[in-house]
């Protein structure tokens, strides 16, 4: 699928980004493979690991739209990693998370097309439905940018679709470093938001995999999202820290007690497949396409109206030995 192609990869210097670079290289024979990214650090870092003579790393912002167009040059497939991601740092920044996520995403649909990409994948998150912070709510924008991008390609052949996924576990800014963090440094007790709290988890190499099987599978418009286990936050906090006392410090600005990933509201529109959901377009594009099958032949049912795929309500359940295993090299 990616053999003699050129990936490029924004916000490619991150955890999903740099697992995703170290996957291509593995698995296929790509021509090319480009991080785009602002921090020199984090690419000057990553290139003393990644000495592939496919690589290549660009500096730039998502929301330099010029600088985006220049580096799309020549690219057959676009992953978009790139965002501002920190609920409560957006809560307090939200010009710069909707400068990054909104108008970024717009940057990227415009290089897209203006360079003839085939396909784009935009990675979402749980955040996005039904959002309640400004991180959710600019990432619910950027979604509907990109599936509504399908409508204005005219006769290009770039397609765009959405991954929206939960908590990574082991990602910058996970709850699961942090509380190794605590432990490793011997603290006396483990901050607990909620004893009600519970997330969705996922792990890079989960997500990565996801990623690039949708590669295979979207048709464009579609946002796909994997059917993957819940935690209560309590039970990682006991699977991390067994022998510390928890503090409760309460719900930080933006978050929620449980996440959803398949609104209600959407339920009209989502199909379900047996590893994954697709949440098909709200909008009906020039050509008509069924979403009940994926490219691939994977054949899904439309759920049942009221439908609600959400971390309380989950069927999948990690438990402790699960947790820790996950956690393993993350």
């Amino acid at each position: 699928m990616l053999n003699g192609k050129t990936i490029l990869v924004t916000g490619g210097t991150g955890s999903f980004g740099k697992r995703f670079v170290a996957e291509v290289l593995k698995r296929y024979e790509p021509k090319k493979v480009i991080v785009f990214s602002r921090d020199e650090l984090k690419q000057y870092e990553m290139a003393q690991h990644f000495t592939d003579k496919r690589m290549r790393f660009f500096i730039g912002d998502v929301r330099d739209r010029e600088r985006l167009i220049k580096a799309m040059d020549g690219v057959d497939v676009c992953i978009h990693a790139a965002a501002l991601k920190h609920v409560p740092i957006a809560e307090y920044n939200p010009m710069e998370c909707i400068k990054t996520n909104i108008h970024g995403a717009q940057n990227v649909i415009d290089a897209c097309l203006l360079n003839d990409v085939s396909c784009v994948i935009a990675l979402s998150t749980d955040k996005a439905a039904n959002p309640i912070n400004l991180y959710g709510a600019t990432k619910l924008a950027s979604d509907k940018l990109f599936i509504a991008a399908n409508n204005i390609r005219g006769s290009k052949k770039t397609r765009f679709s959405v991954v929206r996924y939960g908590n990574v576990v082991g990602s910058r800014g996970s709850v699961v470093p942090f509380f190794k963090r605590l432990v490793r440094e011997g603290a006396s007790e483990i901050p607990i938001t909620d004893e009600r709290m519970t997330r969705f988890w996922i792990t890079l190499d989960q997500g990565v995999e996801f990623v690039l099987k949708n590669l295979e599978r979207m048709h464009g418009g579609e946002i796909f999202i994997p059917k993957i286990p819940s935690m209560r936050i309590t039970d990682l906090a006991e699977a991390l820290a067994p022998n510390l006392p928890r503090k409760i410090i309460g719900i930080r600005p933006g978050e929620k007690l449980h996440e959803v990933m398949v609104p209600k509201d959407d339920s009209h529109l989502s199909v379900e497949f047996k590893d994954f959901f697709i949440i098909k377009p709200t909008i009906q594009f020039q050509t008509f396409v069924d979403y009940h099958e994926t490219r691939i032949g994977e054949k899904g049912e439309a759920v049942e109206l009221g439908f609600e795929y959400n971390s309380l309500e989950n069927t999948q359940w990690l438990t402790r030995e699960e947790l820790i295993t996950m956690s393993e090299g993350n």
